[in-house]
């Protein structure tokens, strides 16, 4: 049991880093009223930088678990993660705020890196996918999650509550982990020949490192702005609906239909039908606009197909990748670029649907499902 043990509180973990972002969305408006001389652009900063972090350093942070471990990187992750979370509980200026938020995105971006690897090498080998697929849900779960429960506790208890709560979480992670995370899950490993730039280099240029990811980023540039913008184009009455449905449907295909597919197809084919999938999905939103509960149906079609390829996508790092060197670099890249899609997709995609409506956001979801097809269809034909 320990190992299922070990791979619950890792995911755990995962909810809180995906909090990281997701308090601070969820107490956006609460936020305004406490720096409202940082209105606008000065709080959007405040809620994207964490992301704009892991854009930059995503696979850099993959070289350095591979140098100093799982272990050690994840519970200095959460106790930063913690620390900067009391801190943020305290409402410091602004300035000191964002640096914290600066800081939350390195303890944010340690903990995404590591988290699969470290789950991928404890999970039994017949479990590996589902365990995967289980780390998948971390993000979508914990934005439920908080949009359930995190208006009352700040109605209850105000930001300091909220953050102090996040801080506890991690710190008790840290904890558990501390006892329950052997040395030796993933261990420091050689570093690469060359220096960033060159590993970099050779990380991207890996049919088996970068596949992943390749991948991961058409999905991210589309679920996350498809959550965003979606809800509030459709049918009067159906907004509010599909946008609590939208992320708890993608996450309950990914957990049962997905985990159950991995046993009948390797991960990166299963992505490629996700895509699949959502692209017909798509096609159906095209035709059902407009007519309510069948337009809200092929809503949620799309969302269980994204459902699928975020659970895919997850598995086949271990899939392509024995080692766990290898597997921290593709987790890092996954982070890295997944942090791309979710900063460049919402805006292309209201640009898109500013100009061309539901045909935009239909041919958005076509043209990026297609190209993740195709980035996949490239690298298993160089790995062949």
């Amino acid at each position: 049991m320990r190992p299922y043990f070990l791979i619950l509180m890792l995911w755990a973990a995962g909810l809180g880093a995906a909090a990281q972002f997701g308090k601070i969305s969820i107490g956006y408006q609460a936020l305004g009223s406490e720096y409202a001389g940082h209105a606008g652009l000065g709080l959007a900063l405040m809620v994207s930088i964490v992301g704009l972090v892991g854009l930059v350093f995503g696979t850099t942070a993959g070289l350095l678990v591979t140098r100093i471990g799982a272990r050690p990187a994840i519970l200095w992750a959460l106790i930063l993660g913690a620390a900067v979370s009391l801190l943020q509980s305290l409402l410091p200026p602004f300035p000191l705020m964002m640096l914290a938020r600066v800081l939350e995105g390195a303890s944010h971006l340690a903990i995404v890196v590591v988290g699969p690897t470290a789950i991928a090498a404890a999970a039994p080998p017949a479990r590996i996918g589902a365990a995967m697929t289980l780390w998948s849900s971390f993000f979508g779960l914990t934005y439920a999650l908080l949009a359930w429960l995190g208006p009352g506790i700040i109605t209850g208890y105000g930001l300091a509550g909220l953050f102090q709560m996040h801080g506890v979480w991690m710190l008790t992670c840290a904890a558990i982990l501390w006892r329950l995370m052997p040395s030796d899950i993933a261990p420091p490993l050689a570093a690469g020949a060359g220096g960033l730039l060159t590993q970099h280099l050779a990380i991207y240029a890996s049919p088996r490192i970068a596949a992943p990811a390749m991948g991961f980023v058409c999905y991210t540039m589309t679920y996350v702005a498809v959550l965003t913008m979606l809800p509030g184009a459709l049918t009067p009455g159906w907004g509010p609906f599909a946008a609590v449905a939208m992320p708890l449907v993608s996450i309950a295909v990914s957990l049962t239909l997905g985990v159950w597919l991995l046993t009948k197809l390797p991960a990166i084919r299963l992505v490629q039908v996700g895509f699949a999938a959502a692209i017909l999905g798509s096609i159906a939103l095209w035709f059902l606009w407009g007519q309510g509960a069948l337009e809200a149906a092929a809503a949620l079609t799309v969302a269980a197909a994204l459902g699928i390829v975020q659970g895919a996508s997850f598995a086949s790092i271990p899939q392509l990748n024995p080692s766990a060197e290898a597997r921290a670099k593709a987790a890092g890249a996954i982070a890295q670029l997944g942090n791309l899609g979710t900063t460049c997709g919402t805006p292309l995609l209201a640009l898109l649907m500013g100009r061309a409506g539901s045909a935009g956001l239909v041919l958005f979801l076509i043209a990026f499902s297609a190209l993740g097809i195709a980035l996949h269809e490239l690298h298993s034909q160089a790995r062949a």
